[in-house]
Formats: structure tokens, sequence, C-alpha cells
């Protein structure tokens, strides 16, 4: 190629370089067209930002929505369990098998039935043990599940026995309630024991969790618990398709058995009653050995799958 057709073709490449660094400078300055998005086969989702513009309520309490830090502090938590999917959907399939009940409990102990939501954010409804030694879907301590009822050793754990860890639920968060004066205070000193709510609420000299300066877990948890409710009280909106069949069934086809004398093994019980072992502690988690003492002779109630 002779030099003359050589600088005509450079200078053909640097007038169109000029021609679409001026086309890409003019399309930068001008305003952005509102692009109705949709998924494309590199990026297949579409990420949006969630609706505030709307009211919110926890327990029958309206969230103060014309603050700028409330609102914020709800649209991190929605927008964190709306797109935290695994978790989510996991937690949505589980409702069918445990909600029926806590709502029942709840009713009857007459506090509100949002309260089962505490539960999703303590352990995403699974038997859960936290480093702290929290247990259970309701994540009792020790020394608090005494206080409320529950028998707890060695052999036996009741904050794994769905019904009696919800009755003591309700009339833990029901004391904490009467003692603080709001659901929203309640739930935060359930995060974070009465001792440290009572504290902050005096050295801050507040009367509401809106207004407190806290631990960023306790900061964010009654949000979180909001963002919970939205999202699986309204699943769709947030993205969320799970058919009738796909929720986990309630594990209500049992019989029950009542053991009043010790039990040297669950794996031979269970034989005997025409099951598994391992069947045996889905429907019992609160049996958390293989064999029951029962020195007292307390009378257990066993739930033998059909």
């Amino acid at each position: 190629m002779s030099k003359q057709k050589l600088w005509s073709i450079n200078l053909i490449l640097l007038a169109l370089t000029c021609i679409f660094i001026l086309v890409a400078s003019q399309m930068s300055n001008t305003e952005k067209p509102d692009y109705d998005w949709q998924p494309t086969e590199n990026v297949p989702q579409i990420v949006k930002s969630v609706d505030l513009d709307k009211a919110f309520s926890f327990c029958d309490e309206a969230l103060p929505m014309d603050n700028f830090d409330v609102r914020e502090r709800l649209d991190r938590e929605l927008t964190v369990n709306t797109y935290w999917h695994s978790s989510t959907i996991l937690s949505i399939k589980s409702t069918m098998r445990f909600f029926p009940v806590m709502d029942r409990i709840l009713e009857e102990e007459g506090v509100p039935t949002d309260l089962k939501y505490i539960a999703v954010a303590e352990s995403a409804l699974r038997n859960a043990v936290s480093p702290a030694g929290a247990k259970g879907i309701w994540q009792f301590m020790k020394g608090t599940g005494n206080e409320y009822g529950l028998e707890i050793n060695s052999e036996v754990d009741e904050r794994y026995h769905l019904e009696k860890a919800t009755h003591a639920a309700a009339k833990y968060l029901k004391s904490l309630r009467q003692r603080f004066g709001s659901w929203a205070n309640a739930a935060a000193a359930y995060n974070m024991g009465g001792g440290n709510m009572n504290k902050h609420l005096r050295e801050q000299e507040a009367d509401n969790y809106f207004d407190l300066n806290l631990n960023e877990e306790t900061s964010r948890y009654y949000f979180r618990l909001v963002a919970i409710k939205q999202i699986m009280e309204n699943p769709r909106e947030f993205g969320f398709y799970v058919d009738r069949e796909d929720y986990y069934p309630a594990l209500d086809d049992y019989r029950t058995e009542e053991v009043s004398e010790a039990v040297e093994n669950w794996g031979a019980f269970a034989k005997e009653q025409g099951t598994s072992y391992r069947m045996l502690k889905v429907y019992n988690p609160w049996l958390i050995d293989n064999k029951l003492t029962n020195r007292s002779g307390k009378t257990y109630e066993i739930r033998v799958p059909k």
C-alpha cells in the first residue's frame, strides 16, 4: 500500500473517531429517557426500587413515614429481603406449616398475629441455634424459656416445641409491651433484652424505638419485621411466585401417644409405633436425646406420624 493511500485511511479513521466522540458527548448531555427495562440475555433480571409511597404498620401501629430516617431504614430492609431470594422464598414456603398454628395461639393469648413475623426474623421458621445459645423457632435463651414455663434439660428442650414455645413467646412479648408501651419497643426489647432497652430509653431520654440510636442489629430489627410482613402478605408484588403445591404441608397427620415412664431408646419406640427415628424427631423436635429418663413420672404427649 502506498504512503498516500495509508495517509488517506488514517484521515478517514480520525474523522470517524471525532464524529463518534461528538455524538456521544451530545447524548450524555441530553436527558435520559425513562426506559421500560426488560430482562436481556446477558442480564436476566430486573432490579427495581421498592415502593415506599404507602402506609406501613405493624401490630396496628403506623410507622412515621414522614420521617426520612424511618423511610430509609425501611427501604433498606425491604430491599435486602426482597432480593435475598433463597432465604425469603424458603420462609414463604414454610408459612403453611407454621402460620396457622401460630395465628391460633397468638389469638388465644390476646396479642396481634403480626408477632409471628418475629419468628421469621429470628430463625427463618427453623429450629435454629444462635452463637449466644438461643434456640428454636422463637430463639429463646434458656433463662427466659424457663421463666415462661418451658422445660429445658439434656433430654427435653421445649424451645423446639412449636405450640409451647409460641405460647411462651406471646406471654413474653405481652409483658414487654406492657413494660415499654408499644409493640415497636417490645420487639426491640425482644431482640436486645428488656434491661438493655430500658437503659437506652433512660440514657437517651427517649420514649419510642424510632428515636433511639441503637446497635445495628436492633436498629434494623423492627424494620426487618415490617419488611418481612409486607413481602409475605404480598409475595407476588415482590417477585416471589410460589404455587400452592410448593408450600410445605402442615405436620398434622399424626396420632398422640402418652408416655409417663422412661424410654430407653426412641429408635426402638419409633419402630414399635410403626415409624422411623427420623420421622419421630421431625414431629417431636423437642426430644433432643435418644432416650427419656423421666424420673418425675411426667406425662409427655408424643406425636406419631400416621
